[in-house]
């Protein structure tokens, strides 16, 4: 519905170029790749941290609490 197309991409780039010039597009390009391998890292670690525990939680057998 709204995929963009490789002249969509470059029409973008063509007008970045223009309206913020050759030396800010790479660093404005330099810092979104960094964002998004930060954004990356930030969302794998729930996932992983939820990994760890349900393999640890499976290996590991619990008893019951034993009433007082």
């Amino acid at each position: 519905m709204y995929g963009l197309q490789p002249t969509h991409l470059v029409i973008i780039l063509i007008i970045a170029l223009l309206v913020f010039g050759p030396s800010r597009v790479t660093d404005l390009g330099r810092a979104l790749g960094k964002t998004v391998g930060e954004f990356r890292a930030a969302s794998k670690e729930p996932d992983e941290k939820i990994q760890q525990g349900i393999g640890s939680g499976a290996s590991q057998k619990q008893e019951p609490p034993k009433p007082a």
